[in-house]
């Protein structure tokens, strides 16, 4: 690792494609999101190495702001791919799982 605004930019760069993935997710570009991933991919890997870097206050705040808008991206874009998981996922969290069984299943 070079410096922190190395670090940083490796974070900047994860963000924009996981906002890159999410427009091509909401305009169905299945093609260029499958392809978007291995860039992230790679981009993610290239953060292992960076476990002895240490960060003040802003710098750590700035992180997490990161990653919870690369997070953010991630859910939006699962709910997208797969929209029977999120119904399946909401169905079972409104419920509990004995009901949920019984409703799905008829189990007794």
């Amino acid at each position: 690792m070079n410096s922190k605004a190395d670090y940083f930019a490796r974070y900047e760069a994860i963000a924009a494609v996981s906002s890159r993935m999410l427009t091509a997710a909401r305009d169905a570009l299945w093609n260029e999101l499958m392809e978007l991933q291995e860039e992230y991919r790679t981009l993610v890997d290239t953060l292992r190495d960076d476990s002895g870097l240490s960060l003040d206050e802003q710098e750590r705040l700035r992180k997490y702001d990161l990653i919870r808008q690369i997070l953010a991206d991630d859910a939006a874009i699962r709910d997208l791919v797969n929209p029977s998981v999120a119904r399946l996922s909401a169905f079972f969290s409104a419920r509990r799982p004995a009901h949920v069984l019984k409703e799905l299943f008829g189990a007794r």
